[in-house]
């Protein structure tokens, strides 16, 4: 026998046998939907909240309800509906696990309760409701935290119902433990306000420090929970890249300029205790990293220019890697992209140097994860992903005889399996 050729054979089964054990591990499909229904809609067809103008009914339209965010709680997702059609009994939702028993269409809950997310007659403010949210972020001290915009993006009504507010929720009572008003020194409109980060150590947990990225206006607000303020960060690194507002999703193309969308907070600095705070326009294809120790500087916040040289340019990420949220990977030390204009959820290993040549991809699915909207990860590590095909709402039509929104999961870990990312 030939024992070059045995030697090769052996060889490649070896690498084979490597290969298939270190594919990355695509994600899990967890639940899916044609439409959006509720238990409300399900249990009264003809439901409607509040007594709003006849021009304006609130009667329940399923194909207005397009889900935009999602968080994970020990057995509860958290998913958000804005209000940018007339029809949602709720915009903020959950589906508890433990008692759902089919992907296919599962029901929604408002959260805490429907009163909350009911709007009022002739849309008059009331501080004990929820108008518009976006996008949720669950904490280490099981808090929810989350801004309601006030607005309502109605194409034909759009109104700013009352001031934009910031809500932390006691996910273990299901209270609220506060609302804070956004100023009007801050920004004029909750129109823009895409989501929020939160920064906290676990044994610290009334030291918190909230992010609010505003693309609209290209603005980065930091809350202080114990100081119950709010300060803002202006930057040019917090506007959009003009040479990448174009996008191509599901052969629809269209231009976007939506400045600072996303942050992510990452490992601790050794040396100088500070965490990297990882940010990035939607219309872009930059990082930019600050150290958490300015953005918790109301000081620095309020002298102007004083901070300018602490934002930086990381670099860039790779053609069309244009990315709604991105979430950090504590234990692998992996930012994970959801990347709109490839359909894909993308990953960078911190430990590697920024550049397009270490960053990989974990999913991709020209199919079914088109326009992926949001990525978290929970307390247990387990990385979630929403996807609801936002651009054909916007600028086609969805066919509802199809799914069209799906919340997927993953650990980290398992996901970056075989990719570049897998680096330490």
């Amino acid at each position: 026998m030939n024992h070059h050729y045995l030697g090769l054979s052996v060889l490649a089964i070896v690498l084979i046998l490597f290969t298939v054990q270190c594919t990355a591990d695509e994600l899990e499909l967890v639940y899916q939907w044609t439409q959006l229904g509720s238990e409300s809609e399900t249990d009264h067809r003809d439901f409607s909240f509040g007594s709003p103008p006849t021009d304006n009914s609130e009667q329940f339209n399923a194909y207005g309800n397009l889900p935009m965010g999602v968080s994970h709680h020990k057995g509860r997702l958290f998913v958000t509906v804005p209000r940018r059609r007339p029809g949602i009994p709720s915009t903020l939702a959950v589906i508890d696990m433990r008692s759902t028993q089919s992907k296919n269409n599962p029901s929604l809950t408002g959260y805490p309760h429907y009163m909350v997310n009911r709007l009022n007659p002739e849309f008059a403010a009331d501080s004990r409701r929820i108008v518009s949210v976006y996008r949720t972020k669950v904490d280490i001290c099981d808090r929810l935290w989350f801004v309601d915009t006030g607005y309502l993006e109605y194409p034909d009504n759009p109104r700013q119902v009352q001031r934009p507010s910031l809500w932390v929720m006691n996910l273990n009572t299901n209270r609220r433990i506060q609302r804070f008003e956004i100023p009007e020194e801050m920004v004029e409109f909750g129109y823009g306000i895409p989501g929020i980060t939160v920064d906290v150590e676990p044994d610290r947990c009334e030291d918190a420090y909230a992010y609010i990225p505003d693309y609209q206006w290209r603005n980065l607000y930091v809350y202080g929970l114990a100081q119950n303020r709010m300060w803002r960060f202006s930057h040019n690194f917090l506007s959009f890249e003009p040479r990448f507002g174009r996008f191509n999703v599901a052969g629809l193309q269209f231009v976007w300029n939506d400045g600072v969308f996303s942050l992510a907070i990452g490992r601790r600095d050794e040396t100088s205790k500070d965490r990297p705070v990882y940010l990035h326009a939607m219309a872009s294809i930059s990082e930019i990293v600050v150290p958490n120790s300015v953005l918790k500087n109301e000081t620095l916040a309020r002298s102007g220019e004083d901070y300018n040289e602490r934002f930086r340019h990381l670099g860039p990420r790779g053609p069309n890697t244009q990315s709604s949220g991105h979430a950090f990977d504590e234990k692998t030390g992996v930012l994970f992209y959801a990347e709109v204009n490839r359909n894909a959820i993308g990953c960078w290993n911190s430990a590697t140097e920024f550049h397009p040549e270490n960053h990989g991809i974990v999913h991709l699915d020209n199919k079914e994860m088109i326009y992926p909207a949001d990525v978290t990860i929970d307390n247990d590590g387990m990385m979630w992903v929403i996807s609801n095909r936002l651009p054909i709402w916007i600028y086609s039509r969805l066919d509802v005889t199809e799914y069209n929104y799906r919340i997927w999961r993953q650990m980290p870990e398992k996901a970056i399996n075989g990719t570049i990312c897998m680096r330490n």
